[in-house]
């Protein structure tokens, strides 16, 4: 048995992301074993295998020979749809485990599923990571950002091999040990709330300059890419200028501006990490409107036929049918979009940030923000040139209260905020729904000033419920009378005026 156990590292789940970060980790010389519960996976996986040079890879038809093919102290990577699929397989490898040995999870599971995972794998003698693994079917093939929580030992045990795996950038490769329990499914929880703050705001971005300032899908495609070599870089402003090139099949040829994405039914599916977040952030009391704005539109979304029959009814209404004009020339227009929509994604990482550093808080994890910035450079999905400024700014002060009064960021807010402001009110008045930058605006309008209404909503919850409230001018909590005090005053004002 010793003789066949000549794996370094074992993976089980070989759909798109499991194949191909079996094929990385073999590709960097690491020796893997491969199982999954449909044999012809394992087999597909084996053959890809063979064909890029004859990779270190085996597979295995059984969870017992899978495990005893791999090396003590073995660790086992998960890539299973989350949920009851992975009690499913972890129950079937844990009787062939041994004290020592470590499963590590990599799907998009729910933290607290993975804490009692963990709890449980301890009473076994065995060590559990929880570890989010971003950046696609590519990230998963050429070098994902990862991040990897739980037992501190099960990650020691594996950075060689992590490190090799993850993408790399100028100050190190794209992982490290995030925290203890959850912490690594948390954090990839809100790095995908953040992605869909991200994808929100450039689609806004499309919308009005195609439907106000009437831009080309050559045109687009061509401001897309003028941004990503500027302040905007990321992987998601990259891959929506190729998107903007890639023409209709279906069109033919001579059919002038046909394009693939103008057929695209304009419904957004999703997979719950982005409910999850702005649940998390009710939970906590984070103010998360740029991400929870996101989430509206993707329901708003799926309400194709509503949207469809809302628009006949309010025609006949009298809504006048199309859009606004905008007389804003369309190069100012470009460039106030491009400075809108980096402010905007500020505020939406600055979201994200605060609240996994409540989470971290309230769990006594002791996240490092300015760590998980880096680890976000490379590989993930939301991956941009502005994160090493992140970085930079926990880095300078790791109790910074919002990314947004760091002094780099927030002379680059204030610098920005007038073509800001002249966006979102273009997209209102031209009828165009811009809900993420719109809840980005007001974001940063209300946590930039000391003074807000809410003294007349504590007001209004004290005069109907006995709330209490506090005043500015002395210390100790207070209640009023409002009905009988306005009556009173009312009946005196009545009688001075006599």
């Amino acid at each position: 048995m010793e003789a066949a156990s000549v794996s370094r590292i074992g993976l089980a789940g070989l759909a798109v992301m499991g194949q191909n970060l079996a094929l990385n980790i073999a590709e960097k010389g690491f020796p893997i074993s491969v199982y999954n519960r449909t044999a012809s996976k394992t087999e597909e996986t084996v053959r890809r295998a063979q064909a890029e040079g004859g990779l270190p890879l085996t597979g295995h038809a059984t969870p017992k020979d899978f495990v005893l093919s791999i090396k003590r102290p073995r660790a086992i990577v998960m890539l299973v749809k989350a949920g009851a699929p992975v009690d499913s397989l972890i129950s079937s490898l844990v009787p062939f485990l041994e004290p020592g040995d470590a499963i590590i999870d990599g799907g998009n599971e729910w933290y607290e599923n993975t804490e009692r995972r963990l709890e449980d794998a301890a009473s076994k003698g065995l060590l559990y990571l929880g570890m989010g693994v971003s950046g696609g079917e590519d990230g998963a093939r050429n070098g994902p950002s990862l991040m990897p929580g739980g037992h501190k030992e099960a990650y020691t045990n594996v950075e060689s091999i992590l490190s090799k795996v993850a993408a790399q950038v100028d100050d190190g490769p794209c992982v490290t040990y995030v925290g203890p329990g959850g912490a690594g499914n948390f954090v990839k929880m809100v790095h995908n709330g953040i992605e869909y703050g991200d994808m929100q705001l450039i689609s806004e971005a499309y919308d009005i300059l195609k439907h106000v300032g009437r831009l080309s899908n050559a045109e687009l495609a061509r401001v897309f890419d003028d941004w990503n070599h500027g302040e905007l870089e990321s992987f998601l402003v990259e891959i929506t200028a190729d998107i903007f090139r890639v023409p209709d099949v279906f069109s033919g040829s001579g059919s002038g501006d046909q394009h693939l994405v103008d057929k695209i039914l304009d419904k957004t599916g999703m997979k719950g990490t982005g409910k999850w977040t702005v649940q998390q952030a009710a939970e906590l009391a984070i103010a998360a409107p740029t991400i929870a704005a996101s989430l509206d539109s993707r329901y708003i979304s799926g309400l194709k036929d509503e949207r469809v029959a809302a628009e006949s009814a309010l025609e006949r209404a009298g809504l006048k049918p199309g859009l606004r004009p905008c007389w804003t020339p369309k190069g100012q227009l470009i460039d106030d979009v491009r400075q809108a929509l980096y402010a905007s994604k500020i505020c939406s990482y600055a979201q994200g940030m605060n609240l996994i550093r409540a989470k971290s808080n309230e769990k006594g994890w002791d996240l490092n923000l300015g760590e998980l910035a880096r680890i976000w450079k490379g590989g993930c999905i939301i991956r941009a040139r502005f994160l090493d400024q992140i970085k930079k700014a926990y880095q300078r002060n790791p109790n910074l209260a919002n990314l947004i009064v760091d002094e780099e960021f927030a002379r680059e807010m204030v610098q920005r905020q007038a073509a800001w402001r002249r966006v979102v009110e273009i997209a209102m008045g031209s009828g165009v729904c811009a809900p993420g930058m719109s809840a980005s605006l007001a974001y940063f309008d209300a946590y930039r000033r000391s003074s807000l209404p809410a003294n007349l909503v504590q007001a209004q919850r004290d005069y109907f419920g006995a709330h209490t409230y506090e005043r500015v001018d002395r210390p100790g909590s207070f209640h009023t009378e409002w009905a009988r005090v306005a009556r009173e005053n009312k009946i005196w004002r009545a009688l001075i005026t006599k």
